[in-house]
């Protein structure tokens, strides 16, 4: 055996971003295969009651959450009946100019309870979207949102934190990741889309 051929050609390392990339889609696919049916057509019903009564939908969160309640506004508004027969929603995060007025005047953790204060009444529906269901700002419009009658919805990652025996509906994912936690509320919320587009045109 000459020196050339007893050498060993080692094996080519993985790339670390392609082993990223498939354990993310691995577990984000684990993850969503929790998600049970039966609670969204729970809500789907809980979301067109509150349609049938004139109520709005108020969605909150932080960060990417913040993002994503803005995003799924933008669906219900739309989505689910471009000819205009869909959900009466807000986004509480959107106003910049509402958010740095009750951030600076009455504290961060009040940004969306004040607004829920003003504005929403018992025929109205609370989702939260939250990776920790630990903020402060999400505890407290939770809070408020039980103190006017509203019926309170979450969706949340991590171990649920203080939020998730406070609300009515849950969709728990115990994940300690906050993007795959961010990414289940869009899941969630396109599934939402979907059926309640479903429901009403054929409904």
């Amino acid at each position: 055996m000459t020196k050339q051929q007893s050498t060993v050609t080692p094996l080519p390392s993985k790339d670390p971003v392609v082993s990223l990339t498939q354990d993310y889609v691995a577990t984000l696919s684990k993850v969503l295969s929790q998600l049970d049916g039966k609670k969204i057509r729970t809500f789907v019903d809980t979301l067109l009651a509150m349609k049938k009564r004139g109520g709005t939908l108020y969605l909150c969160g932080n960060g990417g959450s913040a993002a994503n309640a803005i995003h799924l506004a933008n669906d219900f508004t739309f989505g689910i009946n471009p000819q205009g027969d869909a959900l009466k929603v807000e986004a509480l995060p959107a106003n910049s100019s509402v958010l740095t007025c009750l951030g600076n005047d009455i504290g961060y953790d009040n940004i969306f309870a004040h607004q829920l204060k003003v504005k929403a009444d018992k025929n109205d529906v609370l989702l939260v979207l939250s990776g920790s269901g630990n903020s402060g700002n999400i505890i407290n419009a939770i809070t408020q949102a039980q103190s006017i009658g509203m019926s309170t919805v979450g969706i949340l990652g991590f171990d649920g934190g203080k939020a998730k025996p406070m609300l009515e509906q849950v969709f728990h994912f115990d994940i300690q990741d906050m993007q795959i936690s961010e990414d289940t509320q869009v899941v969630i919320g396109h599934i939402l889309m979907k059926a309640l587009y479903q429901e009403l045109k054929h409904g």
